[in-house]
């Protein structure tokens, strides 16, 4: 978990510090739909491996974005699913959401535009 003086001054860069992973962003979207199971997420992110995926989860847990449930069956069932931390960014991924959906129309109309400038 980031400490209060281990963050940059900045707020922009405090949340990407967070979230900035490609890898984060997706675990957060999927979890923002429904709990999700470790294998689950593994087949649902294509390309992640189960080392990122690992340490992602951690992470993200350790900040306190997401919590891990084990549940006392046999064989264990555990679950991931957002803390209140984690579902105060469902504004964040929908604002990406809207931005990428919007931007991909664009390209869309105007494939030879550049819209860097």
């Amino acid at each position: 978990m980031l400490k209060k003086e281990d963050m940059p001054a900045c707020p922009v860069a405090t949340t990407v510090a967070l979230i900035g992973s490609k890898w984060k962003l997706l675990i957060i979207r999927n979890l923002l739909m429904r709990p999700w199971r470790f294998n689950e997420l593994k087949k649902n992110l294509e390309g992640i491996s189960q080392k990122v995926l690992t340490d992602s989860l951690r992470s993200t847990e350790e900040d306190g974005i997401i919590i891990r449930t084990v549940y006392p069956e046999v064989p264990p069932r555990v679950e991931y699913r957002l803390s209140e931390l984690g579902e105060s960014m469902r504004p964040i991924i929908d604002a990406m959401e809207k931005w990428g959906k919007s931007y991909k129309e664009r390209l869309e109309k105007s494939p030879r535009k550049n819209y860097a400038g």
